[in-house]
């Protein structure tokens, strides 16, 4: 386990930082990932932690950007540090569907 799991888990509200999805839905713990990789060089500090479930986590791997298909562009991900998470997202109440709102959103969903 990531050694400032605990912190990292506050600062989220013990929820998924990408879905939103609380952390008692799931069977197996959030994990601590980076914003930005360290592959890609991303800095090892608590601003580029996230707390992700395994699926957002898996889903995400490296991935900094992605393809959004109603602009047919490609864009940066959500970024829980600095986008507001209701600007991108909706869940829709009757399904529990994650929908993209913007191409930010689009693209991080369809990642």
């Amino acid at each position: 386990m990531h050694p400032h799991h605990a912190e990292v888990v506050l600062r989220a509200q013990h929820r998924c930082e990408y879905c939103h999805a609380p952390a008692m839905v799931f069977n197996l713990s959030l994990e601590v990932e980076h914003l930005v990789p360290v592959s890609r060089g991303g800095a090892e500090t608590a601003a580029n932690w996230a707390l992700a479930c395994r699926a957002c986590n898996l889903y995400k791997a490296r991935h900094i950007s992605g393809y959004e298909a109603e602009s047919q562009t490609v864009v940066r991900l959500f970024h829980p540090r600095e986008d507001q998470w209701e600007e991108h997202f909706q869940v829709v109440t009757e399904s529990g569907e994650l929908v993209g709102l913007t191409p930010i959103g689009r693209a991080t969903v369809a990642r």
